[in-house]
């Protein structure tokens, strides 16, 4: 206990004590010494009685406390009231002082915010932003439901998802079609969530620009190579001593940009393109094909295994999908070392099926994994131009797994080698109608 109370509560203390000795004292000069005692008893009682009641009526009318002036434990109780409804005062007042000044930053965001009720999904409050890109108007749209405010953006199915919502990326805005929004859910407290929508018009417009002029330049470029290769094949040593390595290194050139041409239309091709075909996809000829086409780029130089245990077929565009898992069986052999083993895993997982490419090659230091997919990014650029690369391969895979609804897991260690895996979701994947399949690995190594 503090000096202070400890201090008022004695004082207190002493004040009965004395009360009760000049009751006995004047109760012995009356012939009367219970009673008088006992009355003096009764009146401290009841005046510790009043105060209490006073205290009680203040507390709950919430009345403004006054700071006591006497030196009672009753005056130091006043004190400690006033004391903390001040603090609780000063304290609501700095929390109102920052609540306006988050709500100040957010209503000044350009990005549109609406606080959304979780159980009724109604709009509680929203930004200024929210006007001019979703629609909503103060104060009438408050209270109203999100989807049906919000009408025809498809948001049933998307706030059904709670927590596991994907963004949306590209949707037009019910105020204006043109205008382009990204939309966000964050489930921010157990009983609300956030919607943020982004205006994206722009940058998807600058993306479109870009899209379109890598493609227009990559055709343009496709005739004159043809024509400067055509020309280098027409071109004899012989005819031009000395020159024999020259023009050998030209060819080699020229069929690189001629690649790389043909890779950027695929990978243009691929960002435009918003959905895929949707014909069923036969795993064993598939794999059959990834066999032969990794033994004619390893010429021998490697032990090349297909293990086949997943029993399905997959969904999608035969075409696009024997691409990705080409470049990447492709990739695996070109980066392992003469003796090193390249082995393709089909298998099924816990929600879909996996197709899985291993080697034992360099391996890649993990602080580039994150960048892999980029396009013309290389790890080392010194042995990607060696080995043909252009640096497009693994951005070509990852947009057409991203159209197949799959994704791609990079696993590496350096000197221990990589492993490449296509994860698909069960919708992507169908019985498969072929009798025979790939037995085991010993059957397809070389």
């Amino acid at each position: 206990m503090p000096r202070h109370i400890r201090s008022a509560w004695l004082k207190t203390l002493a004040t009965l004590a004395a009360l009760l000795l000049a009751a006995g004292l004047l109760g012995l000069a009356v012939g009367h010494v219970w009673m008088c005692i006992a009355l003096a008893s009764i009146g401290a009682l009841a005046w510790h009685y009043w105060r209490l009641r006073r205290v009680l009526r203040g507390l709950t009318a919430r009345h403004r406390w006054d700071m006591g002036d006497g030196t009672g434990v009753w005056n130091e109780l006043d004190r400690l009231l006033y004391r903390n409804q001040w603090e609780m005062r000063t304290r609501k007042r700095r929390l109102l002082d920052m609540l306006r000044s988050y709500r100040a930053a957010a209503a000044a965001l350009p990005d549109a915010v609406v606080v959304v009720d979780r159980n009724s999904q109604r709009v509680q409050w929203f930004n200024e932003a929210a006007t001019s890109l979703l629609g909503l108007h103060h104060p009438g749209d408050l209270g109203e439901a999100l989807v049906e405010r919000l009408q025809p953006m498809p948001l049933a199915h998307w706030l059904a998802g709670g927590r596991n919502a994907e963004p949306i990326l590209d949707v037009p805005s019910p105020v204006d079609p043109a205008i382009r929004l990204n939309l966000r859910l964050i489930p921010y407290s157990p009983d609300y969530w956030l919607l943020i929508a982004r205006d994206v018009s722009k940058l998807l417009r600058l993306e479109q620009v870009r899209r379109d002029f890598v493609a227009n330049v990559s055709h343009e470029l496709r005739t004159p190579l043809t024509v400067v290769h055509g020309y280098l094949d027409m071109m004899d040593p012989e005819d031009f001593p000395g020159t024999g390595p020259m023009l050998e290194e030209m060819r080699k050139q020229s069929q690189r940009m001629a690649q790389l041409v043909e890779d950027l239309l695929t990978l243009s091709r691929l960002e435009s393109q918003e959905h895929t075909e949707a014909e069923a996809v036969a795993m064993t000829p598939m794999l059959a094909t990834l066999r032969r086409e990794a033994e004619a780029h390893s010429q021998g130089r490697h032990q090349i295994s297909i293990i086949d245990t997943a029993g399905v077929d997959l969904q999608g565009s035969n075409k696009e999908l024997h691409s990705a898992f080409s470049n990447l069986v492709t990739n695996a052999v070109r980066y392992t070392p003469a003796g090193g083993r390249v082995e393709v895993e089909f298998a099924r997982e816990v929600d879909g099926v996996v197709l899985s490419v291993r080697d034992t090659g360099y391996g890649i230091p993990a602080n580039h994994l994150p960048r892999l997919t980029e396009r013309f990014y290389r790890v080392s650029s010194s042995r990607s131009r060696e080995s043909g690369g252009t640096g497009l391969g693994l951005s070509i895979v990852k947009h057409i797994l991203g159209l197949h609804h799959a994704r791609l897991d990079i696993q590496s260690e350096v000197g221990k080698g990589s492993t490449f895996s296509c994860h698909f979701d069960a919708d992507q994947v169908r019985a498969r109608t072929e009798v025979a399949s790939l037995p085991s690995a010993e059957d397809f190594s070389a």
